[in-house]
C-alpha cells in the first residue's frame, strides 16, 4: 500500500526556509533600505528542491507548491502578522523597520537580507 506525503507546506524542513525566502523578498521588495543576498537566497531554494526531491516529491509537485496563489496567500498571512508590529503595510519603513531587525537577530529572513 502506498504511502501518502503530506502537502509541502506540511513539513516544516520545507516550510519554514521558504517562508523565510518569501518574506525576505516581500520586504526588500517594499523597503528601498534593503537588498537581498541573491546567492544566499538561489543556494536555499536549490537545496529546499533538494531536500524535496529526497522526500519523494517530483519537481512538478514542488513547482506547483512554489506557484500556487492559494499557498503564497496562506504565506502572506503568516508575513502579515509578523509585519503587524512594525506599523501598517502601506509605510515602507514598516518593512524597513522588520527589515532591519531580522538583520539585527540574523534570523533566517535577516540572513537573506543586507542594508544598502
Amino acid at each position: 500500500m502506498a504511502h501518502a506525503r503530506p502537502a509541502l507546506s506540511d513539513v516544516p524542513e520545507i516550510e519554514e526556509p521558504l517562508f523565510a525566502v518569501a518574506i525576505a523578498h516581500v520586504l526588500r521588495e517594499n523597503c528601498p533600505d534593503l537588498a537581498a543576498r541573491e546567492l544566499k537566497g538561489i543556494a536555499v531554494l536549490w537545496s529546499l528542491r533538494s531536500k524535496a526531491n529526497r522526500l519523494g516529491y517530483s519537481d512538478k509537485e514542488i513547482i506547483e507548491y512554489v506557484r500556487s496563489d492559494t499557498e503564497k496567500a496562506r504565506m502572506w498571512d503568516k508575513g502579515r502578522a509578523l509585519l503587524e508590529p512594525y506599523g501598517p503595510q502601506d509605510d515602507p519603513q514598516s518593512y524597513c523597520a522588520m527589515g532591519r531587525d531580522e538583520i539585527q537577530k540574523n534570523s533566517a529572513i535577516g540572513a537573506l537580507l543586507r542594508a544598502k
